[in-house]
């Protein structure tokens, strides 16, 4: 019988090598024309903002370096899908915000990776599993923010 420490260790094993599995098939699709994946991740994580985000609240939601997302934006940036506003509440602060155009390329990305999402997810787990699999993560995401507050 594995000890707790052990069978931790391997939960946090299978599920980044599942996590690897995925988007290696998610890269291998054909919807990465308009963005990468990474400037897709920003993208998306800006749609979901229901207010433009300083770089630093961005940075807590991707997987980048602080320099490495900021030469993203400088990209996004100049290709017109991002924008900098000014921070009211701070003059010498930046806002970034989605434009419409970096609207539309995320919804047109979007769909097509939500089918692929949606199709891997549900060929290998049941509806039931698919519930677990979804509060389980939620689970551990709660308690990683809790403990990163601390």
């Amino acid at each position: 019988m594995r000890v707790r420490g052990q069978l931790a260790n391997d939960a946090w094993e299978a599920l980044l090598s599942a996590h690897a599995a995925l988007m290696k098939r998610f890269a291998a699709q054909d919807i990465w024309t308009d963005l990468s994946m990474r400037e897709y991740d920003v993208v998306y994580t800006l749609s979901k903002c229901p207010e433009p985000q300083r770089i630093n609240e961005l940075n807590r939601h991707v997987l980048l370096s602080q320099p490495a997302l900021s030469r993203l934006v400088d990209r996004l940036a100049e290709r017109g899908l991002i924008e900098r506003l000014a921070d009211p509440a701070d003059r010498r602060g930046v806002r970034l915000a989605l434009t419409e155009a970096g609207r539309a390329v995320q919804r047109d990305i979007g769909r097509r990776h939500a089918r692929d999402v949606a199709h891997a997810m549900t060929a290998a787990l049941s509806a039931g599993e698919l519930g677990q699999l979804e509060a389980i993560c939620r689970k551990l995401g709660d308690q990683s923010a809790k403990g990163a507050n601390q």
